[in-house]
């Protein structure tokens, strides 16, 4: 096999053990290890001061066995091939482990969007989209947003899509705004869903989601939402970090105030009166309940696994643990709840999305918070039924279970030639 970078190669890590317990012939083993479609782009936009700067974007489709490919769209100067494409295997994972009918895609274009205007983001994004329009589609490959994008992007690629078509096709995309075809729930599924996972490990673990304590890295979507469902649970949040600075309260934050501050302060919790300052480095090493990363790849590493008290990881974030600081982490007897089963509630939440879109008729926000309750304990007792029987940790039972799935329509569909 071809040389991979170090995020894909750790995906591929994870794939083998899990393929080796459960003796994968070569033959699937080798389809699922390579991606379908890599897309490389050049997107040329006309900047505010008059200047043409091109702009790369990626679009992987890594599988589409299950169905049509689903994963987000990130906007970041460090996007990479290497990354999106192991951010698309993850997707095809995630969805087999939640049971939805979808593949695995990833998007990215390498960008600051914190340095460009909402025209130039508008123009990027609506050339981008243009440059992969015949790649995309509601039965082909579903962007939703990720990091550094919201529902106004994803109206813009709706949009845009929609121009090309000739007419107007809200599935193509979710994560939209409510008025353009959104769900209700979609915006905090994915907190929705940690916060379930957590609860669900809690109460495997004979402890009580009321006597929890729990610090969040990245006060995003993810972060803040999952902070503050766990809060309304009875959970007692005493840490929170994101990308400028962090507060710590033993005797717990008030999550309300602090989402309050961070929307005031260019979305920051760094400052917030309500207890002291916290760096990120010194986050791991809390004597806290549950840890939950909920910010960017490679976060938990061998430099610092060693700090960590925690009972519990929910992994919000995709990908935060390397995969020899998992293996530390599980030999010390803590239990991570893998991204592709913790975080699976922002997609099951699209895969909802699109349904409505397709059907024409739009659920309350408590019928779909319902059914992502089902799904998420569903998913849950999966891995954990699986992890319980291979006598394996929750993440290989997690492949484990999303192997089998994409392996056993694989060999019902057979080969084409």
């Amino acid at each position: 096999m071809a040389e991979h970078g170090a995020i894909f190669g750790a995906m591929l890590q994870e794939f083998n053990v899990a393929a080796r317990i459960i003796n994968l012939e070569p033959g699937i083993w080798n389809i699922l290890t390579h991606p379908k479609r890599q897309i490389i782009v050049s997107c040329p936009v006309q900047m505010d001061n008059g200047e043409i700067e091109c702009f790369t974007g990626y679009r992987v489709q890594y599988n589409i066995t299950l169905g049509p490919a689903k994963g987000g769209i990130r906007y970041h100067p460090d996007v990479s091939l290497d990354e999106v494409t192991a951010l698309a295997a993850w997707m095809t994972w995630k969805c087999a482990v939640a049971h939805i009918p979808f593949g695995g895609a990833k998007g990215g274009i390498v960008c600051d969007p914190t340095r460009m205007s909402r025209r130039e983001l508008e123009a990027l994004t609506r050339r981008y989209v243009a440059e992969i329009v015949d790649a995309i589609g509601p039965e082909k490959d579903v962007p939703a947003p990720d990091v550094n994008t919201n529902d106004q992007i994803m109206a813009w690629v709706m949009d845009t899509y929609s121009m090309h078509v000739g007419h107007t096709a809200t599935a193509v995309v979710t994560g939209k705004p409510i008025e353009m075809g959104g769900s209700l729930g979609r915006r905090e599924a994915t907190g929705r869903g940690v916060m379930i996972a957590t609860r669900e490990a809690a109460r495997h673990l004979g402890l009580d989601v009321k006597s929890l304590t729990v610090a969040v890295q990245g006060f995003g979507n993810v972060g803040s939402v999952s902070a503050d469902l766990l809060a309304k649970a009875g959970a007692k949040i005493v840490a929170v970090t994101d990308w400028k600075g962090g507060v710590y309260n033993a005797k717990g934050l008030d999550i309300p105030k602090l989402l309050e501050y961070a929307a005031a302060h260019e979305k920051t919790v760094d400052g917030f009166p309500g207890g002291e300052a916290l760096s990120n480095d010194k986050l791991w090493g809390l004597d806290v309940d549950v840890l939950i990363p909920a910010a960017l790849e490679n976060q938990i590493t061998m430099q610092n696994a060693s700090q960590i008290k925690a009972k519990i990881i929910t992994e919000g974030a995709n990908g935060p643990t390397t995969p020899d600081a998992h293996k530390f982490l599980h030999d010390k007897g803590i239990f991570v709840i893998p991204d592709i089963l913790a975080n699976s509630g922002g997609v099951t939440t699209s895969y909802f999305e699109w349904v409505q879109d397709r059907y024409g008729y739009f659920w309350e926000e408590k019928d779909v918070n319902e059914r992502l309750e089902k799904k998420m304990c569903e998913a849950f007792d999966a891995v954990l039924k699986t992890s319980l029987r291979y006598k394996v940790d929750m993440r290989v039972a997690a492949y484990i279970v999303a192997i089998q799935r994409v392996g056993t329509v694989t060999r019902m569909r057979g080969m084409y030639a």
